[in-house]
């Protein structure tokens, strides 16, 4: 008899087991560039013919190159011509046919699996437990065919496995079943379980919903869990108006004026192409960081944003390996933060799709910073946040500060933030301290940390100061922090060697929905040393 509660944690027909196509129209999708490529080739052979239709007025206006439709006329090759035609559709249909129907992908207990190629194939298989999280990107064209696109992010560079594309509702059913999978509860193995759906059953589903969202245009509502944050537009946009790139503009703009004067008035002309690019820049930004909203779920914390493309990325307990929150200078009086992590995401660390995905709060107030922070450290106390808020973010303000800052003597190595320059371990991080100007703030989980490296050069040796850094996955957050005293980071990197040891022995946010008895016990970690050993 199948357990009832198995039978409701399985959510898609897609997630038995067994291959499954994708959506129907994943080769237009996919291959959109190329038609819009063919199709302005054809556009621009046929533009005279085109404006003649459009515009009967000017159809007698001299032609500047010659009509591939006049030829055909001309020398009657209009058969042979729509011959032609049709083969290349034909072959283009059929290319797009086999392409779907040999490109197929399976979920199953251990991992997620897709199989493409006619020729040459291809086989990505990624396991469930090292599943950092899953992308649901929605590009504005699949949205109105009702599609979405799954990126199931690895734990390597290059190692995401994407199913490009699912209708929406298979998407989302989808995402949440490979995210349970790899939480460690498993879903129904039975046939009954499944709702005896056979794989026949199941591609008519899936064909269906194509259709489906073929006739309905636009995609259908998704439920999306209420954010706990809300980034008014205006806001957003003065943000990206008073970020780093309009300081860089100023100066760009100065440098200009300046040439112009000094050498010669030409140089002005640079002005318009210069504006232009920052307009492009801060438009891409803003429309990227629209229609945020972030959000707990069982499965992860939950954040979406973008306003042409919409990406919904779920990343799951345990898999955020460093928080850093900062302000910069022209922020300061606005009272803004933002907040930006480090993790796993299968790309570059200097990808632009990197960097957009490394924030996590564009841009807000200091109870927008407590609530976001609160979604993936759900353990702060009230003492830690006031560590956090009060000596962290806006400190030091007196002799209290518990953080281990740069000497007096070694002031000189940071002129502006020495007094503001620390570090402070806690039971649970390595809290960083940085900038005057530039407000930073850098959180390190220790059960995340690789490592905590000391060094000291020629000149911090001379002044008795070291530097510290806690090593994490490559990301947008440095964890690095010098001009220490010695003595004192000594001690910080002697005390966090012990509590990192003890903060990754005890973490079990990798699995973070199993069963307790799915845990492992203390005992095997002396059994592995005791084997280690008589090895």
């Amino acid at each position: 008899m199948t357990d009832p509660a198995a039978v409701a944690d399985v959510r898609s027909p897609l997630s038995d087991g067994e291959w499954h196509r994708l959506h129907p129209l994943t080769p237009v999708l996919r291959g959109g560039l190329f038609l819009v490529v063919v199709l302005g080739i054809v556009i621009t052979n046929l533009r005279d013919r085109i404006i003649g239709w459009l515009f009967p007025a000017v159809a007698d206006l001299e032609r500047y190159e010659a009509d591939p439709v006049d030829y055909v006329v001309s020398n009657n090759l209009i058969l042979l011509a729509l011959v032609a035609v049709l083969a290349v559709l034909l072959l283009l249909l059929g290319g797009f046919w086999l392409s779907w129907r040999f490109h197929t992908f399976r979920i199953t207990g251990d991992d997620v699996e897709v199989r493409s190629g006619i020729l040459f194939r291809t086989h990505r298989r990624a396991p469930l437990d090292r599943v950092q999280g899953v992308n649901l990107i929605r590009p504005m064209v699949a949205r109105l065919l009702g599609a979405a696109k799954l990126e199931v992010v690895g734990a390597g560079l290059d190692s995401n496995v994407k199913l490009e594309y699912l209708s929406t509702a298979n998407a989302e059913a989808v995402r949440a079943d490979i995210l349970r999978l790899a939480s460690g509860r498993q879903l129904a193995r039975t046939a009954d379980a499944v709702g005896s759906l056979s794989r026949g059953r199941a591609a008519v589903a899936t064909v269906g919903a194509a259709l489906t969202g073929l006739i309905d245009g636009a995609e259908q509502p998704v439920a999306e869990p209420a954010s706990v944050v809300h980034i008014p537009p205006g806001r957003l946009i003065g943000s990206r108006l008073l970020s780093g790139s309009t300081l860089w503009l100023l100066v760009v703009v100065a440098a200009i004026i300046v040439g112009s004067v000094v050498g010669t008035p030409w140089v002005l002309f640079t002005l318009v192409p210069a504006a232009l690019g920052f307009a492009a820049y801060w438009f891409r930004t803003i429309t990227r960081a629209l229609r945020y909203s972030i959000a707990p779920t069982p499965s992860g914390v939950r954040i979406t944003f973008g306003l042409f493309t919409t990406i919904t990325e779920t990343l799951p307990p345990g898999r955020v390996h460093a928080f850093e929150i900062r302000q910069p200078l022209l922020w300061r009086g606005c009272g803004w933060w933002s907040i930006r992590v480090n993790r796993l995401s299968g790309r570059s660390a200097n990808d632009a799709q990197s960097q957009q995905f490394a924030d996590v709060l564009p841009v807000g107030t200091r109870d927008d910073v407590e609530r976001v922070l609160r979604l993936f450290l759900p353990g702060i106390s009230a003492s830690q946040w006031q560590e956090l808020v009060v000596h962290g973010l806006l400190g030091p303000h007196d002799e209290s500060d518990p953080y281990v800052t740069t000497p007096r003597r070694a002031w000189w190595l940071r002129p502006l933030s020495w007094r503001r320059n620390g570090v402070l371990l806690t039971p649970d991080a390595i809290l960083l301290r940085r900038g005057l100007i530039w407000r930073s703030l850098v959180i390190l989980p220790l059960a995340r940390l690789q490592s905590v490296a000391l060094s000291q050069g020629p000149i911090g040796r001379s002044q008795k100061a070291a530097s510290l850094t806690g090593h994490t996955v490559a990301g947008q957050v440095p964890g690095a922090v010098g001009a220490l005293d010695r003595d004192d980071a000594v001690a910080v990197w002697q005390q966090a060697a012990t509590a990192v040891i003890a903060a990754a022995a005890s973490d079990r946010s990798h699995r973070w929905d199993a069963a307790p008895a799915a845990d492992p016990a203390p005992t095997p970690i002396a059994t592995i040393d005791e084997e280690e050993g008589r090895a």
